[in-house]
């Protein structure tokens, strides 16, 4: 959801509202409490820890690493990784598009006052300019104060004209290349605090082993469908990777997700494409507007079997609200869809 006041707005401004901003999730109000619950229980036991010092003359525990994260998906990653020894703060609010997005006030102070920014990267915060544009104003330094957490991805790339080569963001929809992700933040971590390398090495490592049991999953669920029923559609081109970890087809009707609606011509497209296939299902993202799904829908005569995720985890205590649920809920929905 595009926001009605502009970046540049909420930059002249933060002068003035940041004195009033605090470290607290911007999410808060959007029900995501992962990460401010967190951050909660981190202010306590600092708190604590404190007290206990001055009681005894020891020196209070060392202060936890302030993590930015530009979604809700790699906020749960890293809280994985660092467990009780980060604090994060999720930019971009549980369901809203990261592709595009206004940065609020909160945004810049979480970001100036952070030892760390994790983005995705592969074109996924480059919408606007907002990422860019926030990480200037804020002073940081790219590979020394954020960093790119898909790096070592072998990218899949776009093909709408005019788009040819650009890089598809996506990554992380393929399990294999959310490890990646893990395996960079317990890094980028270590760099900050080697002190606490051993248990970010630990968290990585305990974290990994149960993504790789779901990817093997992922991969051996589908061999009981026909070829010719896998073609997974979707309103984004968001399932690139996905299809190629899992054996599908990716079908979509607009590639990357700048576009509310399907233009006629892309609906046609897709209409015809399923019509070529001997597909049961389609499937819409709990991202984005469902009315050209629906229409498809109507025109082929097939269901829409399930939501499924992709930009962004769901809310706090539903399903899909970590990104090992959201990835076993795509597995598991997509698989039944399929299977009809």
């Amino acid at each position: 959801m595009k926001k009605s006041i502009s970046l540049l707005l909420s930059l002249s401004m933060s002068a003035a509202l940041l004195a009033g901003c605090g470290s607290t999730n911007n999410n808060a109000t959007q029900d995501e409490p992962t990460t401010t619950e967190h951050s909660a229980s981190s202010s306590i036991e600092t708190e604590t820890s404190e007290a206990e010092a001055g009681k005894t003359g020891e020196s209070a525990d060392p202060k936890v690493l302030k993590v930015v994260a530009t979604n809700s998906i790699l906020a749960d990653m890293a809280l994985n990784v660092g467990g009780e020894l980060v604090d994060v703060y999720s930019i971009v609010p549980v369901g809203t598009d990261p592709h595009e997005y206004e940065p609020l006030p909160a945004d810049i102070q979480a970001c100036e006052d952070s030892d760390i920014v994790l983005y995705n990267g592969l074109n996924l915060e480059t919408g606007n300019g907002w990422f860019d544009k926030l990480m200037e104003t804020t002073g940081k330094v790219t590979d020394k104060d954020y960093y790119a957490v898909s790096a070592g991805v072998a990218p899949q790339y776009l093909t709408t004209a005019g788009q040819e080569g650009e890089e598809d963001p996506h990554a992380w929809l393929d399990i294999s290349n959310g490890i990646i992700y893990v395996e960079n933040m317990a890094r980028i971590f270590t760099d900050h605090d080697s002190a606490n390398a051993d248990a970010y090495s630990d968290n990585a490592k305990a974290y990994i082993e149960q993504l790789r049991g779901l990817d093997q999953q992922g991969k051996d669920k589908f061999s009981d469908i026909p070829d010719s029923k896998k073609l997974l559609v979707t309103s984004e081109g968001a399932f690139k990777y996905f299809s190629a970890a899992y054996g599908m087809t990716a079908a979509y009707i607009w590639e990357i997700n700048t576009e509310n609606q399907g233009t006629p011509e892309q609906m046609i497209t897709i209409i015809d494409t399923i019509r070529e296939w001997d597909v049961p299902a389609l499937f819409v993202e709990t991202s984005v507007d469902h009315r050209s799904m629906e229409q498809v829908s109507d025109e082929t005569g097939l269901p829409i079997y399930s939501t499924i995720f992709t930009d962004s985890l769901a809310v706090k205590g539903e399903d899909g609200d970590t990104y090992y649920s959201m990835m076993q809920w795509n597995l598991d929905k997509i698989h039944e869809g399929l299977s009809q």
